[in-house]
C-alpha cells in the first residue's frame, strides 16, 4: 500500500519524533504531528476525530509514538478516541487495543504467563496488610513497580522488612496498586530486541553498574545477536499482546532461565540506535508504507 497522508501522534520536536520526520521525508512524505492531549473528537452527524489541525479520519496511517500520563479520564478518553479512529478503518501502529494490554504490567504479565511464557513472580493487590505477607513469601528481596509506568522510573527494590512496610505504607496513601515481583539476580543487564511483527530488526544488552538495567538509569547499551530462543519467545510475547511492532524486554537470570519482563508498546530506540549500524527509524517507515 503507497501511504501518503501519515500522522504521529506525539511530539515534533522528541528525539523520536524527529527520526521518523526525517525517515519520512525521504520517502517524499512530510507527516503531521498531533499531541495526544490535543486530540478533539466529534459524534454525531459528521463523526471525525483530529488534532492540532490535522482530520486524523483522513490518514493512511497513525504512528502512536506518546500517549502521556494524566487523570484516569483523560487517559481513557485519548484511547477512546484512537479506538473511535480504528472504529472508522484509519490505520494505527500499534493498535489501541494492544497499547491498552501493554502500558498495563499486571495484565500484559498475565497474558504473556498465558501464552505459557516465563515470567517473574508476582503479586497484584490493594491490601497493604497482604503487601508485607507477600514481601515475605517472595523471598524478602521484592521489586516494586508502578502498575502504569516505564524506563524504569518508579521501580524500587527492597530487602529489608522495615523499609518494606514504609515504602508499601507511603504508596497506600497515595492510593496506589501494589505491583511486587520477586527480584531475579541478573548480572545487572537484560537483553532488549526491536521486533517488527516476527522480525527482530536490531537487538541490545543494558548493561548497568547496579540492578536498573534501563538505558534512561544509566545502563550501557551493547550490541547483541539474538537466540533463536530468544528470537522465538519474542514472537510469542508480540503475538499474546497483540502487537504490531515493539520492544521486548528479557532477562536472562544468574539461574540460566529466561524470563519475560515486558512488552513495549511505544517503545524508545535513541540507545539501541547507538549500537545498530542502519536508521532503525528507516527501517520502521519502510514496514509501514
Amino acid at each position: 500500500m503507497s501511504l501518503h497522508q501519515i500522522t504521529i501522534i506525539g511530539s515534533p520536536d522528541s528525539w523520536h519524533g524527529q527520526a521518523l520526520a526525517r525517515a519520512y521525508q525521504k520517502c517524499g512524505i512530510q507527516p503531521h504531528f498531533v499531541l495526544a492531549e490535543h486530540l478533539q473528537a466529534t459524534l454525531g452527524t459528521k463523526a471525525s476525530v483530529g488534532g492540532d489541525g490535522v482530520v486524523l479520519d483522513q490518514m493512511d496511517l497513525v504512528m502512536v509514538r506518546e500517549v502521556p500520563g494524566g487523570s484516569l479520564e483523560q487517559v481513557i478518553y485519548r484511547m477512546d478516541a484512537l479506538h473511535q479512529l480504528e472504529n472508522a478503518g484509519v490505520r494505527l501502529v500499534n493498535p489501541p487495543g494492544a497499547i491498552e494490554k501493554m502500558v498495563d504490567k499486571y495484565y500484559a504479565s498475565s497474558l504473556l504467563q498465558g501464552a505459557g511464557l516465563l515470567t517473574p513472580e508476582t503479586v497484584v493487590t490493594e491490601s497493604y496488610s497482604e503487601t508485607l505477607q507477600a514481601f515475605h513469601a517472595l523471598g524478602g528481596d521484592v521489586v516494586v513497580k508502578p502498575l502504569f509506568g516505564s524506563r524504569g522510573v518508579g521501580m524500587v527494590r527492597v530487602q529489608d522488612a522495615e523499609i518494606a512496610g514504609r515504602v508499601f505504607k507511603s504508596l497506600q496513601l497515595g492510593g496506589y496498586v501494589y505491583y511486587l515481583q520477586r527480584f531475579i539476580p541478573h548480572f545487572n543487564q537484560d537483553i532488549r530486541l526491536f521486533m517488527i511483527g516476527d522480525e527482530c530488526i536490531s537487538a541490545m544488552t543494558r548493561v548497568s553498574e547496579n540492578w536498573k538495567s534501563n538505558i534512561s538509569q544509566g545502563a550501557a547499551a551493547q550490541a547483541y545477536t539474538p537466540s533463536e530462543e530468544e528470537i522465538k519467545i519474542s514472537i510469542q510475547a508480540m503475538k499474546a499482546v497483540g502487537a504490531v511492532y515493539g520492544g521486548i524486554d528479557l532477562l536472562r537470570g544468574e539461574d540460566g532461565q529466561l524470563y519475560v519482563l515486558e512488552v513495549n508498546s511505544m517503545p524508545a530506540w535513541q540507545g539501541l540506535q547507538q549500537v545498530t549500524p542502519f536508521d532503525i527509524a528507516d527501517t520502521l517507515v519502510e514496514h509501514f508504507s
